[in-house]
Parts: structure tokens; C-alpha cells; sequence
């Protein structure tokens, strides 16, 4: 999300009131629990084996980005499925049926230790 987005409009309004933000959270439970319905998993957060395999269908890019993002960041078996669940709730959030590029590379960017950067990394960037 833009840094703009979190910062009010001119009136001072948020940009996405809570409503409304409670309103996409309600309707990603919902397409969570149509879609395991079948299972003993309610959430995304409870998928494992064949029910996390069905739910999180990924596209040869976010494959190819997933497995490039595994061994660079070392991920482990855990994480590389904890991943795959984060990126199958932002697409939920997202009223999407597949799993997009974007939303695993946003499920990524949680997995990125910011205490691994160098300091000469934190002074290169741009604040």
C-alpha cells in the first residue's frame, strides 16, 4: 500500500474508513470459509497438505517468483507455506479467485528480516 493511502485527505478524512475495511475483512472470511467448506480448515491460516495445495494454485510467474524468493530468503518448508497462505488472504481481501504476482510479493515483503540489512543498505535508501 502507498504511503499516501495511510495518510488523511485534505478534510482529514482516512482514505478507507474502518467500515469499510471491516467490510472487506467480513467478505475474505466468507470466501474463506466457501472455500473449505470441505475441510476441517475455517481460516487460511488453518490449510495444510491438499487443502492448502487446492486453496493456493499458483501461476508459472508466482511460482517461478516463490521458489526465487525461497532460496534467496532460505525459506523453510513452514514458511514457504505460511507464505502461500498470507498470499491466498491478500488476494481474499482482495475479492480475488486466483492468487496474483502482486499479492505474493506482498506476502513476501512480511517474511523480509529488516534487521538483515546492512547499514550501508539503510543509508542508500531513500527516506
Amino acid at each position: 500500500m502507498p504511503y499516501d493511502a495511510l495518510l488523511p485527505d485534505a478534510a482529514g478524512a482516512p482514505i478507507e474508513p474502518s467500515a469499510l475495511v471491516r467490510q472487506r475483512v467480513d467478505e475474505a472470511r466468507l470466501r474463506q470459509a466457501r472455500r473449505t467448506r470441505t475441510t476441517r480448515a475455517e481460516l487460511n491460516s488453518q490449510l495444510a497438505g491438499s487443502a492448502l495445495a487446492l486453496a493456493c494454485l499458483l501461476d508459472r510467474t508466482c511460482t517461478k517468483l516463490l521458489h526465487s524468493a525461497a532460496q534467496r530468503l532460505t525459506l523453510s518448508a513452514r514458511a514457504f507455506d505460511s507464505v502461500r497462505r498470507v498470499a491466498r488472504t491478500i488476494a481474499d481481501l482482495k475479492c480475488r479467485d486466483d492468487i496474483a504476482d502482486e499479492d505474493l510479493a506482498e506476502a513476501l515483503q512480511f517474511r523480509a528480516d529488516p534487521l538483515m540489512a546492512s547499514s550501508r543498505d539503510l543509508r542508500t535508501q531513500a527516506f
